[in-house]
Parts: structure tokens; sequence; C-alpha cells
């Protein structure tokens, strides 16, 4: 299918046969044009053109197949919402693209389900699922929002936007408290219920979006027990827009908190680190973060209907460490090192050790896999801190779980049997745990349990505070960027190579 037959000449009876051949590189092309425009009249004040160019791209083709892109192919396209429908077959999902229309469109209740905070916890946290086309309808405003939040948001802000994460958020925080003249002291903060309790009326007079379909998602309730709930506060968890209306609302909060002196700022080092609704202050003296920044910081929630969590809102000194997006940071004699939060490893361990007790039973190549799955992520968001000492702990507690899984599964071997059996030597390992698969010639094949501690410490390099990806004067930044990133992953892979490449053995 050519491109004019994309967006002009195409019939919709020819299209609905055409979803896997759409010529995604084009559209996400055509996407990107508008959002870069809207990023260009958002900085030169021109909010009516922003207007006029959202309304553009949320009526084009190719946003509208990129919204249903982006919810049929995210980690919860099998969740479905109170109707129980999944797009699952290419007509479906052509189906949606032409029903994302603004006349007439009212959203569905919210399926509302309540999942742990954290592994073992007992606290709940609300998550409301909207149904798909709904999504799909969040999903494509979203597009429209996407240069405005990278606009507004703060410097320090790193979640829920493009081209950031909590490693550019642990970087900046040993950038203001590595030296031994930074700040001393640390404000954790917290708010309470942010998505539940952000003001309607605030969103509404205030998000740079169609006022009609925003005020149709915040008000669309929850249905629970088969009952319909109204929502008159907050953006609901589980929605495609919500994480961006959460970002706008407390955008503007660290140009608030600064000094406007950059004598004054550089004298009392307050710096401002947030992701999503955690953040922290630095200080030089405790007095700065009671008597100026917290009185600063509860005025300013207050605005948006906002208020500060007192239970979880702590001042620390950097010398008794603190926790922070799984990192603990802590001075020893004036040097800063940033390790796994204790609380993270019990935590990570706690699921290791679950999977391999539950799965006492399934092939020894699945619960290979399985393992070197959930490794690699915690290793790989680990790798750029002091983590030596907790990933080799981390092997040694797995060693002895599998240790006691091979026992009990074959209870009338010997221990030397079993060591034959299942470990193996590779490197200056002589306790690897191993398996045999076949590979795509038929041929045996050994695939490795990875090895935490083989994981080199690589230091993060942190991105510019106001590099925009929708800015042009950024392209080649975020270009060099992406081939950085392309190369470290080679290299990883490369490393894998040897034995411990993650394979899908079925």
């Amino acid at each position: 299918m050519t491109e004019i037959a994309i967006f002009t000449g195409a019939s919709s009876a020819e299209l609905k046969k055409d979803w896997s051949c759409l010529p995604w590189p084009t559209l996400q092309k055509h996407v990107f044009r508008l959002q870069v425009r809207i990023a260009k009249a958002e900085r030169e004040g021109k909010r009516g053109k922003v207007r006029a160019l959202q309304r553009l791209l949320t009526c084009s083709f190719a946003a509208k197949c990129l919204a249903v892109k982006r919810v049929t192919s995210s980690s919860g396209s099998k969740t479905p919402g109170v109707d129980k429908v999944i797009f699952r077959t290419d007509h479906q999902k052509m189906q949606a693209i032409f029903n994302l229309k603004r006349n007439g469109y009212t959203p569905k209740p919210l399926r509302r389900i309540y999942i742990p905070k954290k592994l073992g916890s007992n606290d709940l946290r609300p998550l409301s699922i909207p149904c798909m086309i709904d999504r799909a309808q969040q999903a494509l405003h979203l597009l429209s929002l996407e240069p405005l939040v990278e606009e507004w948001a703060d410097p320090n802000a790193y979640g829920f936007r493009l081209t950031r994460s909590c490693t550019d958020a642990m970087e900046q925080c040993f950038k203001v408290l590595c030296k031994r003249t930074s700040a001393t002291y640390v404000l954790e903060g917290d708010i309470r219920k942010c998505f539940d309790s952000i003001s309607h009326k605030w969103l509404l007079d205030n998000i740079p979006m169609d006022k009609n379909i925003l005020k149709k998602f915040l008000q669309a309730g929850y249905m629970e027990h088969q009952k319909v709930y109204p929502t008159t506060l907050g953006c609901p968890q589980g929605s495609p827009i919500s994480s961006a209306l959460m970002v706008m609302t407390l955008s503007g909060l660290e140009k608030k908190l600064l000094p406007t002196s950059r004598y004054h700022k550089e004298r009392e080092k307050i710096n401002v680190i947030a992701y999503a609704d955690d953040f922290i202050i630095t200080a030089k003296d405790k007095g700065i973060l009671e008597n100026r920044i917290i009185p600063i910081l509860t005025e300013a929630l207050g605005v948006v209907g906002l208020e500060l969590s007192m239970k979880k809102t702590k001042i620390t000194s950097i010398d008794d460490g603190f926790n922070f997006l799984g990192f603990h940071f802590r001075k020893y004699q004036g040097k800063l090192l940033i390790k796994p939060s204790k609380a993270n490893i019990q935590r990570f361990l706690k699921e290791i050790k679950t999977i391999i007790k539950k799965n006492g039973a399934i092939p020894t190549d699945k619960l290979v896999y399985i393992l070197n799955s959930r490794l690699t992520g915690w290793i790989n968001y680990y790798r750029s801190t002091v983590a030596s000492k907790a990933f080799s702990m981390i092997d040694s507690e797995i060693f002895k779980a599998l240790m006691r899984w091979a026992l009990k599964r074959h209870s009338c071997k010997g221990k030397p049997w079993i060591v034959k059996k299942y470990f193996t030597r590779l490197g200056g390992d002589n306790w690897r745990f191993y398996c045999t698969i076949k590979d795509k010639n038929g041929k045996n094949k050994l695939f490795y349990l990875k090895r935490a501690s083989d994981t080199k410490i690589r230091r993060h390099i942190k991105i510019r505070g106001v590099a925009n990806p929708f800015d042009p004067l950024y392209k080649e930044y975020f270009s060099k960027r992406e081939q950085e990133k392309e190369q470290r992953h080679k290299i990883i892979n490369d490393t894998n190579s040897t034995g411990l490449r993650m394979i899908q053995p079925y």
C-alpha cells in the first residue's frame, strides 16, 4: 500500500484487510511531525495554533492507527474492561480505528480492581481499567499531549516522560549530593493519593486539550461489584492518559521551590528531583526545609487539590542515608555511595524463591528462562550503582534455593548425582546451574542460568535536563544517545552469547 493510499485514497473495506501491511514508520513520521509543530507552537505561546494542530492530529488516520497499536501491543492488551472486549484480530483493530470519533463518543465506566502496592504487601492500590476502545481514545489524545508534557515538565522531573528513566533521576541525585560541599539534608517527599486526589476543576481549566473529551474521561465513573460509582476527583490509575495529566499537574513545582537568586540557590544547595509523585528536595540545613520549603510545597499542592503524606514525608541527613526509587543513598566519611536498597533486595529474593518453590515440576529449561528474565531486568536496573556485593549475595541465595529445589525434586537421589545433573563449570564458576536445549538445527545446546556477579558495573550517562525530543535543536543529541544505547545493548548481547543469551525454549 502506498503512502498516498494510507492517508487519502483507500476505501474502508480495503483498509480493513491491511492491518499487518500498514507502513508503521511512515505513520510514525507523520505523527511526529505534527507533534514537533505542536511543541513549537507552545514554545512560541501560540495557544490557538496548538489547539488547531491537536485537532488535526487527533483526526488523522495515522494517529488513530498508532493509538490502536499502542493499546493492542501493551502488556495490558489482554485485560478487558467492563464490556469484556479485547482486540485480537486484524479486523477488530481496523474497525477500532474507524470507531475513534469525537462526535457521539461516550466512555463506558472503568473496571475497578485492587492490586498489592508491593510484593507481599497487604496494602492494596485501586486500579481502574478502561474498555479497549476507551483506551484507544485516550491513547489518541495522549499523542497530542506528549509534546506539551515535555514543554511543561520541570527539568528534573523524570517520571512518565519520554526518553527519561529512574536511572536518570538517580544520576541527578548523585550529581547534587556527591561533593563535600553539597547539601547535607534531604526532604523525602510523597504526595498522598496523588492520582486519586487531583482536582477535576483544575484539570479542566488548565490542561490544553479538548475539554469535552477530557471531561468525559475524568467523569466516566467506575464499576465495582456490578454497581457504578461516580468519579469526582483524580485521574484513575490504569488509564493511558492519567500519567501525562499527573505530570502536567505537578509541573512548575521546581520553579516555585528554587530561590530566584542564583547566589541563594548555590548557598542554600536547594535542588528538586522528582519521579512521578515521589520526590526529594535537598538543602544545606534542616531549617530551610522545615521553615520555607514545606510551607511553599503545601500551598502549591493545595492549588491542584493535593497534599503531602506526612506519614511518608521526612527530613534525613545524608550521613544517615535515605531510599529513593529503590536506591539507597548515603555518605560514608564524605563519599557518596549508591546501592540497591535492602528492602528491594529482600523483595526480589522473595520473588525468586517463590518462583523456584512453586515450579518444582516444570522442565528445567523453562525454569532457567523464567529466572533469567527476572534477573536480567533487576540487574540492569542496578548495574550503574555500587552493587557488586548485592549481586554476589543474590547469586549465593539463588544457588541455595536451587539446591533445595533439586533435592526435593529428586528425593531418592544423592547429592553427587544432583550436582552432576544440574551444575557444571563455566569460566571460574564451578557451580553454574544449566540445562540442555535443542537449537534450531535440532542439536543439543547448553543453556545457563545468568549469574548476577558477572555483570560489570557501568556508569549511566544522565539525560540533559532541558533536552526535549520534540525540539529539532536536540535531534542530533537524541540520535547520538540512541546509538550509544544500541552499542551498550550489543555489548551485553555479545557477553550473553557465551551461553547466557535469553532464548525462548518453547
